[in-house]
């Protein structure tokens, strides 16, 4: 068997070419080549950021995996003592144990938590399959527990710093609008309009609204933009006349929020006076956006 080329990020090739986590076996034969190891000497990776297994997918893969045995490898490290924990690969780990699979092939290599949580990390985040919560969790855990930045991490999976962005956003949606966007109920695109949306009830009762009339995320952007409440969203004591926003202003928001990662409002009254509110949820969150802001 081989591995299935194609599909990986560089990140991860690069991670899996270090010289560095080869350990050698009873034979003298790097370890980083396939090996057959028994399934029971596995244990799941608990960095894995996925968490959600659709049944009908998996029994579908296990249909294949009976039949056809298991094309990809599994990723592991070896422990000691002739057992492995995943690094990655558990969607067919899951579904070779429901095969009645005795033995599966696997890439082992070594590595300490730090490198196998990144490794784990970035392998999926290049699986199409993973839905747009899963890979926004995923964007978090690298830039929380790896210490990267967004330019860093988007060099890595070669990703663009839009997209990683637009992704790290869904996160500042309510519980019920994240759950929605892992079932399928809404796209990222629904997702995304509602992250505009300042108030949390607001954003839920349009979600509702989305799943009730399947509107579309044009319908959504248009009912967005014409929301009369949309306008009046941030309560502050600033003066109630307020001033729209130019082309200018409302694109200096857009970048600053990027640059940031965070929802940046401005509030203008008609005398000139005003405020740029920047949102933060923690203080871990407003740590990061001052250490950007101070480079």
């Amino acid at each position: 068997m081989s591995a299935k080329k194609g599909g990986l990020g560089k990140g991860l090739s690069a991670l899996l070419q270090d010289s560095k986590t080869d350990i050698t076996s009873k034979n003298n034969n790097p370890l980083g080549s396939i090996n057959m190891l028994s399934i029971e000497s596995i244990e799941v990776n608990p960095f894995n950021p996925r968490t959600h297994f659709e049944e009908d997918a998996l029994n579908e893969l296990c249909e294949s995996i009976a039949q056809h045995g298991i094309i990809q490898p599994l990723t592991v490290r070896k422990l000691g003592n002739d057992k492995f924990q995943l690094i990655s690969g558990e969607r067919r780990f899951r579904a070779s144990q429901l095969a009645g699979l005795k033995e599966v092939p696997a890439y082992v290599r070594v590595a300490n938590d730090q490198t196998m949580l990144e490794m784990a990390l970035v392998e999926n985040i290049q699986r199409e399959d993973l839905n747009a919560i899963e890979v926004a969790l995923s964007y978090a855990r690298l830039i929380e527990e790896c210490n990267l930045t967004q330019e860093e991490m988007s060099q890595k999976i070669a990703k663009s710093r839009s997209s990683i962005t637009n992704h790290l956003r869904l996160l500042k949606l309510p519980a019920l609008i994240q759950k929605g966007v892992r079932d399928k109920k809404i796209s990222m695109g629904h997702a995304r309009a509602l992250v505009s949306v300042n108030e949390e009830s607001r954003q839920i009762e349009i979600y509702n609204k989305i799943i009730e009339n399947e509107l579309s995320v044009r319908d959504v952007e248009h009912l967005i933009k014409n929301d009369n409440s949309s306008d009046n969203l941030i309560k502050s004591n600033a003066p109630v006349k307020k001033k729209p926003l130019s082309e200018t202003q409302k694109t200096f928001c857009y970048f600053l929020g990027d640059k940031i990662s965070s929802k940046v409002d401005v509030k203008k009254a008609n005398n000139g006076n005003g405020q740029i509110i920047i949102h933060f949820d923690s203080e871990v969150d407003l740590n990061r956006i001052i250490e950007i802001l101070n480079k």
